[in-house]
């Protein structure tokens, strides 16, 4: 009895069809807002890329506002848990340099499609549904929160003020070094926000 009841247990913990088929599609999406923005990113197009048919958007979605808030959220909450095991891995006392180094790195700058989706749908940001603003600003906070963390004087006003500042000045690098079409700029603008940001660390 015991050895079926565990079974049962297992079974309904499994994902149906029905849930493996929407992760798709939202992982799918969450690739395609950074990749191409929300404007750019249509249903028929994302339903194509996981392998589906157009029509059956509706059997997981109401709207394409709700699929672009929920592929915003898993695109927010992946970033925010890279930036988070960045700060792990990294040596005592090293997390906050270790992150701004991860963000402003040629391997981020050219991960649109997989980076943080502030910096690649900012501008976007402001014309989009309460929704998927709200996805937006929850995620933004965290980075916020997690870079406040890793401040020396963590817990007081001013760490919380710094760490606001810190994240709108790696997003706006970030935009800026993607926007120009020299690379040698691009690099030259990491490194030169980075020389200024680093001293905040220490």
């Amino acid at each position: 009895m015991m050895v079926v009841m565990r079974k049962k247990t297992i079974k309904q913990q499994l994902p149906s069809r029905k849930e493996e088929t929407h992760e798709r599609i939202v992982e799918v999406a969450a690739r395609a807002i950074r990749r191409t923005g929300y404007g750019g990113t249509g249903v028929a197009d994302i339903m194509k890329e996981a392998g589906l048919t157009h029509g059956g958007f509706y059997a997981h979605f109401d709207s394409r506002d709700a699929l672009l808030a929920e592929a915003g959220d898993r695109a927010g909450a992946e970033s925010v848990a890279l930036a988070a095991r960045v700060a792990a891995a990294a040596p005592p006392g090293q997390a906050l340099q270790a992150m701004m180094q991860a963000y402003l790195s040629p391997e981020h700058i050219g991960a649109i499609e997989t980076g943080c989706p502030v910096s690649a749908l900012g501008s976007e940001m402001p014309r989009q549904a309460p929704e998927v603003r709200r996805v937006a600003t929850i995620h933004i906070k965290e980075m916020i929160d997690l870079f406040a963390r890793q401040l020396p004087d963590w817990g007081q006003p001013q760490a919380h003020e710094q760490a606001m500042a810190l994240v709108c000045g790696l997003i706006g690098t970030t935009m800026v070094a993607r926007a120009v079409d020299d690379p040698k700029l691009s690099q030259a603008l990491c490194a030169a926000a980075l020389k200024q940001f680093l001293p905040a660390a220490e």
